[in-house]
């Protein structure tokens, strides 16, 4: 099941509570864009490998490519997201909870964003509609326990696999690349973080449609290419609003990065998330980055290290769950009550 342009634009402008869940997860994914996108050219810009303009413009178009090729090839992310908690039942409560979940997952991403900490919206999606999907069903019924475990596999991946395989590179097995090489991986990390995140809140975003037109109940679905270009264009401009705070925590003040750890870095995430990408666990793109990241330090010396950046990135993606969940939990009451 699909739906057109034409048809998305005729039921925007009549349907009052679908332009609201649209405008509210248009606004998920423009904070995904200053969050998360800018792990993606964090290391190349820090590194002066590429000039913050240039690396976004490289960024939103890997992100639009990512986005659309692997959509074609693998939508599982996708579908992942989709089944991973139960909004069925009454399509207007289950669409109110969903508008909650949303503006939790805002509300959380933003608070981050102010202080400069690399929160994952992937994490803080997951947990928003968890805790909204609970207070709905008024328990653990909303969540499919099947669905959440692929994201502990994706969890425990990024982290193992992201500080492994940096841990054992050196100077002298990028010697070679540099400048070129760690432009090239930027683009293939912009590239993966579209096949990701943009699956992860175009399926959201598939969901609300059809809660939308009554339709709780569908399992099956395919991605419109409109929604595709929209999904990009939305990240590229969110990374062009509030990149900087992000480069700056990741690629900058957490280790200080030369062109041959940033290549290195890069290039284990981006093994990470495809491999992710291609086997459906929806992983996130700051999670994977950063522990790259420490990887490539560590190798290294270990005080290359800034462990107190580490330490307050830890906790926000600790906090993540259970405070976006929670979040989420109540103002899916509270929407509830009033809507």
């Amino acid at each position: 099941m699909t739906i057109s342009l034409a048809d998305f634009i005729s039921q925007f402008f009549s349907n009052p509570t679908l332009a609201i869940t649209v405008i509210l997860t248009a606004g998920v994914i423009l904070v995904n864009g200053w969050t998360d996108a800018p792990n993606a050219i964090a290391t190349c810009v820090s590194t002066r490998a590429m000039n913050p303009k240039a690396a976004i413009l490289m960024a939103a178009v890997f992100n639009f490519f990512g986005v659309f090729i692997m959509t074609i090839i693998n939508a599982t992310v996708a579908m992942t997201i989709y089944n991973m908690v139960d909004f069925g039942g009454d399509s207007h409560d289950a669409l109110v909870a969903l508008c909650a979940a949303l503006f939790a997952i805002v509300t959380w991403a933003t608070t981050a964003w102010r202080f400069g900490i690399p929160t994952s919206e992937s994490h803080a999606l997951i947990a928003g509609i968890s805790g909204a999907a609970i207070a709905l069903q008024g328990g653990m019924a909303g969540i499919n326990g099947a669905e959440w475990m692929k994201v502990i596999y994706g969890i425990v991946l990024s982290t193992c696999l992201g500080f492994c395989i940096c841990r054992g590179f050196d100077r002298r097995n990028t010697q070679g690349f540099f400048r070129s090489a760690q432009i090239g991986s930027g683009a293939a990390m912009a590239f993966m973080h579209g096949a990701q995140d943009g699956q992860k809140f175009m399926g959201v975003f598939m969901l609300g449609i059809f809660l939308a037109q009554g339709q709780g109940n569908v399992t099956t679905f395919t991605i419109p290419i409109w929604l595709m270009i929209g999904c990009s264009a939305l990240m590229a401009l969110g990374t062009s609003i509030g990149g900087y705070r992000i480069i700056k925590a990741v690629g900058m003040d957490m280790v200080k990065l030369e062109k041959y750890q940033g290549f290195s870095a890069d290039l284990s995430a981006v093994i990470c998330l495809l491999i992710a990408s291609l086997s459906g666990l929806p992983v996130s793109t700051t999670h994977t980055k950063t522990t790259a990241i420490m990887g490539v330090g560590a190798a290294k010396r270990i005080s290359c290290v800034n462990w107190g950046v580490v330490r307050d990135m830890v906790l926000a993606w600790i906090l993540t769950f259970p405070g976006c969940g929670i979040i989420g939990y109540f103002m899916a009451k509270l929407f509830m009550q009033l809507f």
